[in-house]
């Protein structure tokens, strides 16, 4: 759970960084710095409302019957796969004009009012915000509540985001976001699928889906769920020893089905996206 849920803190919080970098530079670049305030308040009550779905999903999971526990969780799990595919695909077609974008869209906010500004800050960043929310609950949920992995995971992966958006800010850095979307989306329809996979199973545990007990495979005898290769598939992949066939079904149906629609090529300009935020030209 480590790796997947840094994977998911770099990826989302990457994107919320050059968001916020991108909406800070044409402030300071046009001599509205008294907007800024306004800008950082937005951002401020996207990450609050974040941390309050995060909060309430976990509360809601708490007080709920084992089943009804399982068919929640499969549920949140399912969402967030579809969140975060639609993440990967509008990432890969909006990025190149993400920035012309968000500049147009705050200079026409500065001429409203500072609701406006303010606005334009939380939606860019709620955005990101929620699909996080929703899928760090549903890594946690497949990772059991006795580990802190998965929050160490993503704190690390948030953390290496800022760092990364701060020097690409000040330019002491150049990063193809391009090829870095494009690796880390393909990793993350991975992970994707083993998340899907695991909602499917917690549906059957709620006896809401058939075939909990018919095996596509059981290799437990081989990869013990408790040895350090079974934990680095779990933590990964999800990947379970003991898979249903159901299961198996939906994790390669969706890898099959997502990664070839991903990497197929991408018709339009090619041009990167841009890499200077600071550019706010």
């Amino acid at each position: 759970m480590l790796f997947s849920n840094a994977l998911i803190g770099l990826r989302e919080g990457l994107e919320a960084v050059l968001v916020v970098s991108i909406l800070v530079a044409f402030l300071v670049r046009t001599e509205r710095r008294r907007a800024l305030p306004l800008v950082w308040a937005g951002v401020g009550v996207a990450v609050a409302l974040s941390v309050g779905l995060g909060a309430v999903l976990t509360y809601t999971a708490a007080t709920l019957s084992f089943e009804a526990q399982e068919a929640f969780g499969g549920i949140a799990s399912i969402i967030a796969v579809a969140f975060v595919t639609g993440m990967i695909f509008w990432m890969r077609r909006a990025g190149r004009t993400l920035a012309a974008q968000l500049r147009g869209q705050l200079d026409e906010a500065l001429q409203l009012g500072p609701v406006a500004v303010a606005t334009v800050a939380f939606l860019a960043v709620a955005r990101e915000g929620l699909e996080t929310a929703v899928f760090f609950f549903s890594s946690v949920q497949s990772a059991g509540g006795g580990t802190a992995l998965p929050l160490v995971g993503f704190l690390i992966g948030i953390t290496i985001s800022i760092l990364l958006g701060w020097l690409l800010y000040a330019g002491a850095i150049k990063v193809n976001l391009s090829k870095f979307f494009n690796v880390t989306g393909a990793l993350l329809v991975f992970v994707a699928a083993g998340v899907f996979a695991y909602g499917v199973h917690d549906l059957q545990e709620a006896s809401l889906l058939p075939g909990l007990h018919t095996l596509a495979f059981d290799v437990s005898e081989y990869v013990p769920p408790n040895s350090w290769y079974g934990a680095l598939l779990k933590g990964i992949f999800n990947f379970s020893p003991q898979t249903t066939v159901l299961e198996a079904v939906v994790w390669g149906g969706y890898v099959v089905i997502v990664l070839a629609l991903f990497l197929r090529p991408h018709h339009g300009a090619a041009r990167p996206v841009e890499t200077r935020t600071g550019d706010a030209k």
